[in-house]
């Protein structure tokens, strides 16, 4: 099976401001080379034992295999809340293109 080159990482915070602060720092850092935020959307979750609803915010960032992982450290680190969702989905199949730009713009410096 061949691993993919690209990931799609995601996150939901609270506030829009929580989803800029994630998507600017990320791409700042070159740990992603590219982010959407999507939102506001609401949400129903359980939560501490009761039933929860609010407003949300998606932040989605590509990014390398090679950075997926210190993204989603990073992620965890900006993110407000203690317990964030932070997933990631592998791009099966993008234009090689693509993957060569997101790959060497995520690339940690030599």
């Amino acid at each position: 099976m061949e691993t993919a080159r690209i990931w799609s990482v995601t996150s939901t915070t609270p506030t829009i401001e929580a989803a800029q602060t994630i998507a600017r720092t990320a791409v700042a850092e070159r740990l992603a080379a590219g982010a959407e935020i999507t939102g506001p959307a609401i949400s129903v979750f359980w939560h501490l034992g009761e039933l929860g609803e609010g407003q949300e915010w998606r932040v989605t960032l590509r990014t390398a295999a090679a950075s997926r992982d210190r993204l989603a450290a990073r992620i965890a680190e900006l993110h407000p809340w203690d317990s964030p969702e932070i997933t990631a989905t592998p791009i099966d199949w993008c234009i090689d293109s693509y993957a060569d730009w997101v790959e060497t713009t995520t690339a940690p410096a030599s």
